[in-house]
């Protein structure tokens, strides 16, 4: 026990009347402890995803709001943190490609599965960290196709957002899409990302102490900018139509789409990010978590309707007998 704790004399109790009339004025509130979020980020190799990890990391810590951090990345050969559960703990990946005779990504892949196996482990102790813990930060391979797209990687997401609200931080590196073609690339990249998760989604432009998420603000806003963006870069050729074309899709996709910009290295844009944070998690809770409710009571129907069909296929094999003895010489 801490020396000063334990030389503390205790403070001299009121009187019962005196004590029962300060707590009728002052009744005791209890204070409610926030929900758990479990934040999965996702993002292209290079973009900063682990470094912006690390920033989120460091600014929770500065707040005593210590997240819990969880790494999903095999490959990752240093983390400039400390992973409360580490996925390199439970799988070597050399080892994986060498016995499976494997490459990187392959290795990555059987990597993830061979985790995934042992997921319900990792949920309890999640579910017993949740008791203290608010944040939840899962870092994920930089070859985004392999965690979004995988099998394992669906059942990563989908546990989850079954047990507390989660929300996927897309990283962009902005330097790299000034141009619209690589701008339009990645916001394709986002929009296929949200549809196979239908979870809450925030795209996080990082680096914007190198170049300012001003333009694809703009972009995002105003079509006709980008539009102009778009024809001054190329001549009238396929793709430029083919883009054209696809910037009308994404327009609508745009107007529900939180975008944030930030820097990992300094620090900007990360209490920006946190407040969209918790817009994403209220849309979790109006409609997300609704929706996977009803899912999982269709998945609950289906199967009771299954057993029933059983059963009646089962009591009407017994009765066509009649309960007489049947030959079968």
């Amino acid at each position: 026990m801490d020396a000063s704790i334990a030389a503390e004399k205790p403070a001299a109790e009121k009187p019962p009347a005196a004590k029962a009339k300060a707590e009728a004025e002052n009744p005791p509130t209890q204070t409610q402890r926030p929900e758990p979020v479990n934040l999965i980020m996702i993002g292209m190799a290079g973009s900063g995803k682990t470094t912006l990890m690390q920033r989120m990391n460091a600014y929770l810590h500065e707040r005593n709001d210590a997240p819990y951090v969880v790494n999903l990345d095999p490959a990752v050969a240093k983390l400039p943190f400390q992973a409360n559960i580490d996925i390199r703990d439970t799988v070597d990946y050399k080892q994986v490609m060498s016995e499976y005779s494997l490459g990187p990504n392959g290795g990555i892949l059987t990597s993830l599965n061979l985790f995934a196996t042992k997921l319900d482990q990792v949920m309890e102790i999640v579910e017993k960290r949740a008791q203290s813990k608010r944040y939840f930060l899962y870092d994920t391979p930089g070859q985004i196709e392999i965690f979004t797209w995988s099998a394992s990687g669906t059942i990563i997401t989908n546990t989850l957002a079954a047990s507390h609200p989660t929300v996927v931080v897309y990283v962009v590196d902005t330097p790299r899409s000034a141009s619209p073609a690589t701008f339009m690339s990645n916001m394709m990249y986002a929009c296929s990302i949200l549809y196979k998760t239908q979870l809450p989604f925030l795209v996080a432009f990082n680096k914007t102490d190198v170049v300012d998420d001003a333009f694809a603000r703009e972009w995002m806003a105003d079509f006709e900018a980008f539009q102009r963006a778009l024809a001054a870069e190329e001549d009238e050729t396929f793709m430029n139509s083919l883009m054209h074309s696809m910037c009308l899709v994404l327009d609508e996709f745009y107007t529900h789409l939180r975008a944030v910009g930030v820097s990992a290295m300094t620090g900007q844009g990360i209490p920006d990010l946190f407040a969209k944070i918790d817009d994403a998690v209220a849309e979790y809770h109006a409609e997300f978590r609704p929706a996977l409710e009803r899912q999982a009571q269709q998945k609950r129907d289906a199967e009771r309707a299954q057993k029933a069909d059983q059963l009646r296929r089962l009591m009407k094999d017994l009765s066509t007998t009649d309960g007489k003895e049947v030959d079968l010489g």
